[in-house]
């Protein structure tokens, strides 16, 4: 398993992280872990590396991968526009275990699949993940399993489902939360003052409670959750 590199390890964690930013650029996947699943990984704005990673998990462009960021500002950059909510969300709780979806910027050249506009973006909250994200930018990345598997929760686990499909793994041991991120979708919030009755759709419960959610944002997520 040459391709896996201990992080617990000084020269393997510098050896895995300067292979992985070089697979990166070349539009090559990469395994890392994050505060909730292992991802699986490229250059959110290579559509060579998006196709190889969806193809790698078995899905369609129909399954567009979120995207992780470095830092709050990268968000700005990302979406077309960033409700107030999403700002008291992701002051609350990023680095975390909350991905929310906002209209992508227009002027973006990348190609993440069949996204209708949008964009999911999570800040995680694991210092490997951090560190290859201010080196790389913006990771398109998705959990690191074949689609219909678990979620992997180790680096071992990922290469048992994904093999020579991926160049580098970086092994930052247990996965801490082992569930994946919550999706909140923010579309529907709007910039127009005049339409100020959206609400925030639940896309998918997980490792962040809806009650501590509920605590920052109230009466704006749809009650349907």
């Amino acid at each position: 398993m040459e391709r896996i590199y201990d992080c617990s390890v000084d020269t393997q964690l510098l050896t895995g992280m300067r292979l992985a930013k070089i697979a990166v650029a070349r539009a090559e996947l990469v395994v890392l872990p994050t505060d909730t699943v292992y991802g699986l990984g490229c250059d959110a704005f290579s559509p060579a590396g998006v196709r190889a990673l969806l193809a790698a998990k078995g899905r369609g462009r129909q399954s567009p991968p979120p995207v992780l960021i470095p830092n709050l500002n990268t968000l700005a950059a990302l979406a077309e526009y960033v409700p107030a909510a999403a700002i008291k969300l992701a002051e609350a709780f990023w680095p975390g275990a909350l991905t929310i979806i906002l209209r992508s910027q227009p002027s973006l050249s990348w190609d993440l699949g069949d996204t209708n506009g949008t964009v999911a973006v999570r800040m995680p909250d694991h210092k490997i993940a951090l560190a290859l994200l201010e080196e790389t930018g913006p990771l398109a990345v998705s959990s690191a399993n074949l689609t219909g598997e678990p979620a992997a929760t180790t680096a071992k686990a990922a290469h048992d489902y994904l093999g020579d499909k991926v160049q580098v793994y970086l092994d930052g041991g247990q996965s801490p939360k082992g569930e994946s991120s919550t999706i909140l979708d923010l579309t529907d919030l709007s910039a127009d003052p005049e339409n100020p009755n959206g609400k925030i759709r639940v896309v998918r419960k997980g490792a962040l409670s809806l009650d501590a959610i509920r605590e920052i944002v109230g009466d704006l997520m749809d009650e349907a959750e």
